[in-house]
C-alpha cells in the first residue's frame, strides 16, 4: 500500500475514531457488525455489571431497556443485605427479584455477589466499600440467616455466589487474610448446604498483587480438605494500560492453580472512566480519559483476558452516583450508559457500542488458540488467534499495547502470520462496528499458514476474521 493511501485509510478509521465516509481504493467497506440481542446468543463468558443497586447508586429499571440489546449472557448483582434487611429479621427481596426476574427475561443470567455489612447490628459491619465484615456473634448469626434466605429464594435461578467485594482494601476496619478465610468458608458452607449445585466465587479480590492475602484461605482449605469450597477466583485490579497487569495476574494463578488446578480465573470488575480526573471518582481517577479512551481501554481489556482464557465482567452498564457517608462521593464514570443526575440513562457512549461488538463475536463458539499464535513484525503488540468450534474458520485480534490508549494514536503497517483457515478474510474495525475487505494483494497463503501485510493497527483492538463467520448487516 502507497504512503498517501495508508494514510487516508489509517486516518479516517482510527485516528477520527468513526467509520470511513468514502473507503478508499481496495479496502472496501462491505458492512457492519450486527449487533446480537442476548437470547440470540446461546452461551459466552461475557458478564456486565449491574453493581450499586444495593445502595440505590444506579436505577435499573432506566437502563435495563440497554441490558438485553448488549448481548453480555451474565450479570453481577450485589445481594444487599442492609436493603434486604431493614429490621431485624424481616426481609424485603421484592427489589431484587425485579432485577433478577427482568434479567432472566431478557437472557441475561444474575450472578450475586453477598455483601455488605449491616449497622441495624452490633457488629455488623457497614454498608459500603471498605466496611467490616459483620463480627459479633449476633451480626454474624443474622448473616447467616440472611445469607441462607437469599440462596433459598434463588437458587433455582442464580447459580454462581461471590462472596463479599474487595475484602483486602478495608480501610479503619482492616480485613485480615485470615478473617477473610474463616467468614468465606462459613458462607461457601451455608451455601453449599442448600445448593449443592452452586459456583463458589471467592474473593472480589481488588489487588491481584495481594498475594498474602489470598495465601490464608487456600492454606486453610487444604488443611480441612475443603478445596471444593471454591470454583471460581474474582479479581479486579485497574491498570492505566490494561496490558501491563497480567505477569501479576499469571503470579496469582499460579499460586491459586498450585492448589487446585481446576480453579477457573475471572476479571470480576473491571473498566475506564470516560470523563477527565476532575470529574470521575474510583478507580483510575488520577489521570484524563475521554469516551474513546474509554471504549479503547475496554475493548483491551476483555480480548486481553479472553485471548488469555480469563472471563470478564464488565464493569459497569450504568454511570455509578455514590453517595456521602460510603467508600467515596460523586460520579464514576466507568459506565457504558451517560447518566443524567437524577440516575436516568441520557445515552450510551462509543463504549457500549464497541462492547456489543465483542458480546456479539465473541460467543463460546470462538476458542482461544492454546498453540501457534499469530506472530506479527512489530514489538509492544498483542495478538491473539480463535478458532471456531463449528468449523474450520479462524480469527485473529491485534493491538498495540505499549501505552494506555489515547485520543489520537499514529497506527501501525503490520505483518501478521496465522495458521488456520481463509477464503475471504476481512478486517473488522470493533470501535465502529464497520468490516473491511483485505485487498488480494496484500495476504497471501503457503500451506496452512496465512500472512497479511498493511494491516493498521492501532492502540485498541481490531480483528481478521473469515467474513462467512461474522453477523453483517
Amino acid at each position: 500500500m502507497n504512503k498517501p493511501l495508508l494514510f487516508t485509510l489509517l486516518t479516517a478509521l482510527w485516528l477520527g475514531g468513526s467509520a470511513l465516509d468514502a473507503p478508499p481504493p481496495g479496502w472496501a467497506e462491505i458492512g457492519k457488525i450486527k449487533p446480537r440481542h442476548a437470547k440470540e446468543i446461546g452461551s459466552s463468558t461475557w458478564s456486565i455489571g449491574g453493581e450499586t443497586l444495593d445502595r440505590d447508586y444506579t436505577d435499573y429499571h432506566s437502563y435495563k431497556k440497554y441490558l438485553g440489546p448488549l448481548g453480555a449472557k451474565r450479570i453481577r448483582l450485589q445481594g444487599g443485605w442492609a436493603k434486604c434487611e431493614k429490621v431485624k429479621g424481616q426481609y424485603d427481596f421484592a427489589w431484587l427479584d425485579a432485577v433478577v426476574q427482568d434479567a432472566f427475561s431478557q437472557g441475561v443470567a444474575p450472578w450475586i455477589e453477598l455483601s455488605y455489612g449491616n449497622p441495624i447490628y452490633e457488629g455488623g459491619g457497614e454498608a459500603k466499600l471498605a466496611g467490616a465484615l459483620p463480627s459479633s456473634p449476633e451480626a454474624l448469626a443474622a448473616w447467616d440467616n440472611w445469607v441462607k434466605a437469599t440462596i433459598t429464594r434463588y437458587k433455582d435461578q442464580v447459580k454462581d455466589w461471590e462472596i463479599w467485594n474487595e475484602p483486602d482494601i478495608a480501610g479503619e476496619a482492616k480485613i485480615t487474610g485470615d478473617a477473610y478465610a474463616a467468614f468465606y468458608i462459613r458462607t461457601a458452607e451455608l451455601i453449599r448446604a442448600i445448593q449443592p449445585e452452586a459456583k463458589l466465587m471467592a474473593f472480589g479480590l481488588a489487588g491481584p498483587n495481594r498475594l498474602e492475602f489470598v495465601e490464608p484461605l487456600f492454606k486453610k482449605l487444604k488443611d480441612q480438605d475443603k478445596l471444593n469450597l471454591v470454583d471460581i477466583f474474582t479479581y479486579h485490579g485497574y491498570s492505566p494500560n490494561p496490558d501491563l497487569s497480567y505477569p501479576t495476574v499469571e503470579k496469582l494463578r499460579q499460586l491459586v492453580w498450585g492448589y487446585k488446578p481446576e480453579v477457573v480465573f475471572m476479571q470480576g470488575e473491571n473498566g475506564a472512566p470516560s470523563t477527565p480526573k476532575a470529574v470521575t471518582i474510583g478507580a483510575m481517577r488520577d489521570y484524563d480519559w475521554s469516551e474513546l479512551m474509554q471504549a479503547k481501554w475496554d475493548l483491551r481489556r476483555m480480548l486481553g483476558d479472553h485471548g488469555r482464557g480469563i472471563a470478564t465482567n464488565l464493569f459497569t452498564i450504568s454511570d455509578i452516583h455514590y453517595a456521602a457517608g460510603d467508600h467515596m462521593t460523586g460520579v464514576n464514570t466507568k459506565g457504558l450508559l451517560k447518566t443524567n443526575p437524577d440516575k436516568t440513562i441520557e445515552r450510551p457512549k462509543l463504549a457500549y457500542r464497541a462492547a456489543q461488538h465483542v458480546f456479539t463475536l465473541f460467543d463460546d463458539q470462538w476458542v482461544p488458540l492454546q498453540e501457534n499464535q499469530p506472530t506479527v513484525n512489530q514489538a509492544q503488540m498483542a495478538a491473539f488467534g480463535y478458532r471456531h468450534t463449528g468449523n474450520s474458520g479462524t480469527l485473529v485480534t491485534l493491538w498495540c499495547n505499549d501505552a494506555r490508549p489515547a485520543d489520537a494514536y499514529a497506527p501501525k503497517p503490520t505483518t501478521v502470520t496465522v495458521e488456520g483457515t481463509f477464503t475471504r478474510p476481512v478486517l473488522v474495525d470493533l470501535l465502529t462496528g464497520s468490516v473491511y475487505e483485505i485487498p488480494k494483494k496484500q495476504w497471501k497463503q503457503a500451506g496452512n499458514k496465512h500472512t497479511f501485510t498493511g494491516i493498521p493497527v492501532a492502540d485498541y483492538p481490531v480483528v481478521i476474521a473469515e467474513k462467512s463467520l461474522l453477523p453483517l448487516g
